[in-house]
């Protein structure tokens, strides 16, 4: 399989300076996917900007790893009641205009 949408966890660490145990961690919860090619783990770039904010929500506030899982699962939730309510209001519209 090709890596071009894979970033290599130990590039990763470096930049970020953090350590693989972190990943492994989020990937022990389910927070993000883990592909093992020739020895290297990798992550899938587009996962990029949900890891930086849970790196900083690590480093700078000292939340851990379940705390992690506790604030996406409910930024994941507000995301789902937000496009429910919108489309409740795009039906409420229909029934207003008729």
């Amino acid at each position: 399989m090709a890596t071009q949408d894979l970033i290599l966890i130990e590039k990763l660490c470096l930049h970020y300076k953090i350590e693989v145990s972190f990943f492994d961690a989020l990937k022990g919860i389910g927070l993000i996917e883990i592909k093992t090619f020739e020895e290297n783990k990798y992550i899938y770039q587009d996962e990029i900007g949900n890891i930086e904010k849970m790196i900083r929500l690590h480093h700078e506030l000292n939340v851990n790893i379940e705390g992690i899982d506790i604030v996406f699962n409910l930024l994941q939730k507000e995301k789902t009641l937000r496009e429910e309510i919108s489309t409740l209001k795009n039906r409420l519209r229909l029934y207003e205009n008729n």
